[in-house]
């Protein structure tokens, strides 16, 4: 009997077979959404199929009770086809690494604590984001929208490529992890959860259409991605945080992609509490933001609306600031210079530029984020209070833990400033556009 190339073949064929059901959000990160002991969440159809059988017509079910392994998926997303020839080597090699390598770079980050300073991680973590947003339909919708492609390889092929895309401007943001342990209602994910806010790109804008995003390199763009059920990676535009009453729709500072850029672990901000509201305001944005599905560790969680109300106003969402960082850790400057072992060094701006490039010093755009982040820092002090909202590693020292709160000088100067900047002509105005009315 002769057993030696029919086995190999039927391996060859089980091996494509088990890579030809492409999960667009891993398993693995599914599963950091469920609640102890349980392996089943509640996944939300936002647009259910209408069925013709015959002549019956009817709605396909929208709330199903599924597990990860059922979830944020589709047969051949990633199989390419040259030819007769399938191709599911992207899925097994590609995705593969990045699923493998990404995992422990979001526990990282989920866990993080300073002083902790894992450069790998940081570079893992930025890949992995990056090709998360690109990986799921509406990413690859982008994709071929961007690139007015039909062609399912060519628009796989362009996503390999652009896999460090969004590196440097992501690099140059201010990092939160923010928690909500505190709050009852915890997060949900989407099939998109790389999810992009800018208060001024309303859901149905034309920067939001369809597979569209807004625009990372808008000024007043966050950039936000669960990383369990309690915490949130927030990443939000430098120059919004020095100076949010700008535009909200200018691009930042030097906002080419493709270039190095620097990190200051110490910069990120850690030991943010989401009130319920906030969470609840978070899960809305992720679900408008969704392409089809949403999903849940807890029914309820899948209908924020329900739960804002008449609060549900995109611009004014967190009264303005939903993801915005606590600016009082925010400082000026930003030169970065590094000495090279054989003598040389290399300069970096806080945007980024070279000292050859124009932008690298900016005495103007200096002198008005000063004096607009000193605004800022005085009306953050007057909603939120003298506590920090987060807290960075900035100021620590041996032997002492970082700041947690301002000092009862600076505090009262912070609320002296506001109430002077507040009695401005057309600064009530610009406020009340900007705060939620309270529940009654």
């Amino acid at each position: 009997m002769n057993h030696g190339p029919a086995p190999r073949t039927t391996k060859r064929a089980a091996d494509a077979n088990q890579f030809r059901h492409n999960h667009y959000v891993p398993e693995w990160y599914q599963k950091r959404f469920l609640l102890p002991g349980e392996h089943k969440y509640w996944y939300l159809d936002l647009k259910p199929e209408i069925v013709t059988n015959g002549k019956v017509r009817y709605t396909r079910r929208d709330l199903l009770n599924w597990g990860p392994d059922r979830c944020f998926a589709q047969d051949d997303l990633y199989t390419t086809k040259w030819g007769s020839i399938e191709n599911t080597e992207l899925e097994q090699f590609f995705f593969g690494e990045i699923d493998s390598e990404g995992k422990g770079a979001v526990e990282y980050f989920a866990d993080f604590a300073h002083p902790s300073a894992d450069g790998e991680a940081f570079k893992t973590m930025l890949r992995y984001m990056t090709v998360q947003k690109l990986r799921t339909p509406k990413g690859l919708g982008s994709i071929a929208e961007l690139a007015k492609s039909e062609s399912k390889n060519v628009n796989l092929l362009l996503l390999q490529r652009m896999q460090n895309i969004y590196s440097a401007i992501w690099t140059e943001c201010i990092w939160q992890i923010a928690d909500a342990s505190d709050s009852e209602t915890k997060l949900i994910i989407s099939d998109h959860p790389v999810t992009v806010y800018n208060r001024d790109c309303f859901p149905m804008s034309e920067w939001c259409r369809g597979y569209s995003d807004p625009d990372i390199r808008l000024v007043a763009t966050h950039t936000y991605f669960p990383l369990s059920i309690e915490k949130v990676l927030i990443l939000t535009n430098l120059a919004w945080v020095r100076d949010p009453y700008q535009s909200e729709r200018a691009l930042r500072p030097n906002p080419n992609f493709f270039r190095h850029a620097m990190f200051k672990f110490t910069d990120i901000q850690t030991d943010r509490k989401l009130a319920e509201e906030e969470v609840i305001q978070i899960n809305y944005v992720t679900k408008r933001r969704a392409l089809r599905y949403v999903a849940a560790a807890e029914k309820e969680w899948l209908y924020p609306e329900r739960q804002l109300g008449n609060r549900d106003h995109w611009r004014k969402l967190g009264d303005g600031y939903l993801f915005m960082p606590d600016p009082r850790h925010g400082h000026m400057g930003g030169e970065v210079i590094i000495g090279y072992k054989n003598g040389t060094s290399a300069a970096f701006g806080p945007y980024g530029h070279r000292p050859w490039q124009k932008g690298y010093k900016d005495p103007a755009r200096e002198k008005r984020e000063w004096d607009s982040l000193e605004r800022f820092k005085a009306e953050w002090a007057a909603m939120k209070g003298q506590d920090y909202t987060g807290v960075t590693f900035q100021f620590a020292s041996r032997g002492h833990p970082p700041m947690t709160r301002d000092s009862d000088e600076m505090h009262e100067h912070y609320l002296k400033l506001d109430a002077e900047i507040a009695s401005r002509p057309g600064e009530r105005s610009r406020r009340r556009r900007l705060r939620m009315e309270q529940p009654s």
